[in-house]
């Protein structure tokens, strides 16, 4: 066949908004194609009569004053070379379009591509593993709230890698520990963040909790706090975290012993310091220990070296001290890092990507690059000199002295801080750190009900803070509140242990049940942000936590910035070693 069978085959369109583009439309669209003296099939030429006259298309095919024998040899006499020419330009057109559509098409699959890539190397997990009560805080004047996310490190040897890394291949099968574990608190206006650690053979009370294939877990009173990994995964940690200080943790990241070295590389080494050498090795009365081994002063750690830092304990004297050498190892990333630009420049962020992606675990509501690139850019803002690491207090257990406990008032103010979004260091701006209640005015809502029709259901949680419950609290309150007009209240015989006091409503209410459950707090002195909604809720429900054991108005515990408790502000420049460990750099 003279003719290509299916209509348009062979030819190209015109290129979709290349003049928009910046391309020369004559070159990519059909009209691009030809010469001035080529024409479509079909198409009549200059000063052809077949377009205008009567006779066009009854055989009268002739040019004026010349037969058409003589047109078209004259007309294939000069078209063959002049044709040549311009079918040459027409296939480098076409191979310069081709070449540019290639390369924009293949950039575009290239780049979904990786990203692809990217989040298929991320794990994940349930964010949480059984519910501690704990409600997200409420919104500043500005509508910002704080981001917590809970650092946990694995000694998981389940692999070859972590083995080469951790020894133990004895402890293939056994379930991973969580032998690092850090609360990463980011004020609601980014300005100021505090990383803090609870040691790991601390006591704590475990919740119930529920594993990711629906094994469940029973609470215990008894066991350290790095046991909840084994009990139900990091949701687990994170319950446990929140139940222990009141504070609730948005997500949670986990990092095994290759993921460490990994990213220790990546980021080039990390700077640490000790007073004289060090060597953590095996001793005649101490075995194990993690074969660190440094010079005096500063070193630039990375790969199995930075791995070592961070699970050093015997030549630092003790887990406390371990804690310090860890926070010491953030602050020396988090300066790297900045000096890098790592949030701003395109290659070091292709880099960590790739890294952090195949190295971190993180819950499933964060399982995407571009979540973790949003996270990560809250922590850009913050100066060096506005980020704080401490450990909470602890003393010896009295049933066993090789484990510990937290110190209850030292820990509870902590934790008040953090519930609170007070920093932990002084240098703030106090004229500008915080937003007034006049930066964005409060919506008008509906009024509230009398309070003679509210039924107020009043619960006793004094023992949160895990000291003994105060008796007859919810009895006590429920006579103040009907003695401030809401007949109906009425004390609970159960109890509800937690950190702050919260005044809930059921969900299904509204504005209208926010508006009834507002006008009991003012009645008692609460601040607004204790009144929350719950889907659990059947009534306005008065949980009297911890914070408010005594007093019939409720006294906000006030907390001033940088006033952390003796000894949980552990920052050092250099750390000391304990004599048995100490090396001359020579041996």
């Amino acid at each position: 066949m003279g003719q290509n069978s299916v209509r348009g085959e062979g030819t190209r369109g015109r290129v979709p908004h290349a003049r928009e583009l910046g391309w020369d439309e004559s070159l990519y669209g059909d009209e691009g194609e030809r010469g001035p003296g080529d024409r479509p099939a079909g198409a009549p030429a200059p000063g052809d009569r077949r377009s205008d006259s009567p006779s066009a298309g009854k055989g009268d095919t002739s040019g004026p004053g010349r037969s058409d024998g003589e047109g078209r040899a004259s007309h294939r006499r000069k078209g063959p070379r002049r044709r040549a020419k311009k079918s040459g330009k027409r296939k480098i057109l076409r191979w310069v379009a081709a070449t540019l559509s290639f390369l924009i098409l293949g950039t575009a699959a290239a780049g979904y591509l990786y990203y692809q890539h990217l989040n298929d190397n991320l794990r994940g997990g349930h964010r949480a593993g059984g519910d501690s009560g704990v409600k997200k805080a409420a919104p500043n004047a500005l509508g910002d709230t704080p981001l917590n996310i809970l650092l946990i490190g694995s000694d998981d040897r389940s692999d070859d890698k972590n083995v080469a890394l951790g020894g133990g291949k004895n402890e293939r099968n056994r379930k991973p520990l969580a032998d690092v574990q850090m609360l990463l608190h980011i004020s609601a206006d980014r300005k100021n963040a505090n990383i803090v650690s609870i040691p790991r053979d601390t006591i704590v009370k475990i919740p119930k909790c529920t594993g990711e294939k629906g094994e469940t877990y029973a609470a215990t009173t008894t066991d350290p706090i790095n046991d909840t990994l084994a009990r139900g995964g990091p949701g687990c940690t994170l319950t446990t975290w929140e139940s222990l200080t009141g504070v609730y943790i948005d997500h949670w990241m986990m990092v095994d012993f290759a993921g460490v070295v990994a990213m220790a590389d990546e980021v080039g080494g990390v700077p640490v310091c000790v007073k004289t050498g060090v060597h953590d090795r095996s001793t005649r009365l101490v075995k194990g220990g993690s074969g660190l081994k440094l010079k005096e002063g500063t070193t630039e750690i990375k790969g199995e070296q930075a791995l070592q830092w961070l699970r050093t304990r015997h030549a630092f004297g003790n887990d406390q001290n371990r804690a310090k050498a860890q926070h010491m190892y953030m602050n020396g990333m988090m300066e790297k890092l900045q000096k890098q630009n790592a949030w701003t420049d395109t290659g070091r962020l292709m880099g960590l990507a790739e890294t952090a992606t195949e190295a971190l675990q993180v819950s499933d509501e964060i399982r995407s690059v571009t979540k973790l690139f949003d996270l990560s850019m809250q922590l850009k803002n913050v100066k060096l000199d506005r980020l704080t690491t401490a450990t909470v207090p602890t003393t010896e257990w009295s049933q066993d002295n090789n484990k510990l406990v937290m110190v209850p008032s030292a820990a509870e103010k902590m934790w008040a801080m953090l519930r609170d979004d007070v920093a932990f260091d002084k240098n703030g701006d106090p004229a500008g750190a915080k937003p007034t209640a006049s930066a964005k005015p409060k919506p008008q809502g509906p009024t509230a009900a009398a309070p003679a029709t509210l039924a107020v259901m009043v619960v006793n949680g004094t023992g949160g803070d895990g000291a003994a419950p105060t008796e007859g609290r919810a009895g006590a309150m429920e006579q103040t509140l009907q003695g401030k007009g809401f007949t109906k209240a009425d004390a609970s015989r159960n109890a509800e242990p937690r950190k702050d006091t919260v005044i809930k409503y059921p969900k299904s209410g509204g504005d209208q049940g926010k508006a009834d459950a507002l006008s009991v707090a003012k009645a008692l002195g609460l601040p607004d942000s204790a009144v929350r909604a719950d889907a659990t809720a059947q009534s306005i429900t008065l949980v009297i936590g911890a914070d408010w054991r005594e007093g019939a108005t409720y006294k906000k515990p006030t907390s001033k910035e940088g006033d952390l408790p003796v000894g949980a502000d552990d920052k050092v420049d250099c750390m000391d070693v304990y004599s048995v460990y100490r090396w001359d750099g020579k041996s």
